[in-house]
């Protein structure tokens, strides 16, 4: 059996429900509607288990019944209050904003309510894997989104299924950037110091060069003059490699090169590594990708798998400006914990293009894959 609630907010009308029903009921639905003067109302529908008693109905009526005179005093004078002021556009968006942000936070609150009904001491399923989770670096309010869309559900009163269906969602979560060699396009890479992009780069021309179904004309540009030795370590993979390098001081040099390479299908682009907070290394790294080019420019950030969390949000935010293409991520042969790297990647669902697993040039390259890294994550939740 279904029933609808309406209410002037979420908790309002959740509350009816299980004053009517108690707390066996589950959240089929949650939105907002407006009625015939325009007002916003929050309409839920609960499913109520067929077992429930007629005569606990009856008793929880009377009760509501009870009330009820209260209530509608309550919330004649809240429509009072709200009609004395014209409702504009903005505050109308305003008012379904928050609307909306209630619903996502009620799915959370039934979660916990549920956590409270048990005996004192007994930690329930769903909890132990949460905490699980947690310990391994997934945020705990991604988490409570996931579980909160089950409440009800049998799964949560089974470990294994719970936490397989969260591994689903991990899953299903994740984004790839499928490799495309179609076009000429220029690959630039960014990131912070030593996260390996130089020898992702020969990596890459590797694999463009002499793995593929056909061999790409690769070219290096080497805007890394911060780093010493940088030139001489791209121009020694060029030198084996048989491929064209040219160095770069500046953004007038920069066109020259490409200019140079115009015939060359891929172009891979290495810019020196920076701190996220080096403002001035930003700035001419900014004048780079917004030079008017020919070939299409495709910016990856390189990051290292081994990097906490907090460390990679300041990453992304600072680089994100730069229109980032997809993220390649280094480092996986120098730790086992990726619940961090895992983490970043549900939080902002950026697509992932490339693995470096390890310091063999072209052999520790893998086309990034949901697959690779949740065997590897776990791998981590069994230890």
């Amino acid at each position: 059996m279904t029933e609808t609630f309406v209410a002037l907010d979420p908790k309002s009308a959740y509350e009816q429900a299980v004053n009517k029903y108690g707390t066996g009921i589950k959240l089929l639905s949650a939105k907002q509607v407006k009625d015939e003067n325009g007002k916003l109302w929050a309409e839920l529908s609960v499913s109520v288990p067929e077992d429930y008693l007629e005569e606990d109905v009856v008793e929880k009526n009377h009760l509501e019944e009870a009330a009820a005179e209260e209530n509608t005093q309550e919330v004649s004078v809240q429509e009072e209050i709200i009609s004395e002021e014209p409702i504009t556009e903005e505050a109308e968006s305003e008012s379904e904003t928050a609307l909306l942000e209630e619903l996502a936070a009620l799915k959370v609150q039934l979660a916990l309510m549920k956590e409270e009904l048990l005996p004192q001491g007994q930690e329930s399923v769903s909890s132990k894997v949460k905490t699980l989770f947690m310990e391994k670096g997934i945020a705990a309010k991604w988490l409570d989104k996931v579980l909160a869309s089950l409440m009800g559900n049998s799964i949560l009163s089974d470990e294994r299924l719970l936490l397989s269906y969260i591994l689903e969602e991990i899953d299903e979560s994740l984004e790839i950037r499928e490799e495309s060699l179609d076009v000429a396009k220029i690959i630039m890479l960014v990131g912070p110091t030593g996260v390996g992009k130089t020898t992702t780069i020969a990596k890459l021309a590797a694999r463009y060069a002499y793995m593929m179904d056909k061999p790409y004309k690769v070219g290096f540009l080497n805007l890394d003059s911060f780093k010493v030795g940088a030139f001489d370590q791209l121009g020694h993979y060029a030198d084996i490699m048989q491929i064209e390098h040219v160095t770069i001081d500046s953004v007038s040099a920069f066109i020259k090169g490409l200019e140079q390479l115009s015939d060359y299908d891929i172009i891979l682009v290495d810019t020196a590594g920076m701190s996220p907070y080096d403002t001035q290394k930003f700035i001419k790294t900014i004048e780079f990708v917004q030079s008017d080019v020919a070939k299409k420019l495709e910016v990856n950030l390189l990051l290292a798998a081994t990097v906490k969390y907090e460390d990679m949000d300041d990453i992304y935010k600072n680089f994100s400006f730069l229109n980032l293409h997809s993220v390649i991520i280094s480092k996986f042969d120098e730790t086992r914990h990726l619940g961090s790297l895992l983490n970043f990647m549900l939080l902002y669902k950026v697509p992932m293009s490339y693995f470096s697993v390890g310091q063999e040039v072209p052999d520790d390259l893998l086309l990034a894959s949901k697959e690779y890294l949740l065997e590897r994550f776990i791998g981590d939740l069994d230890g």
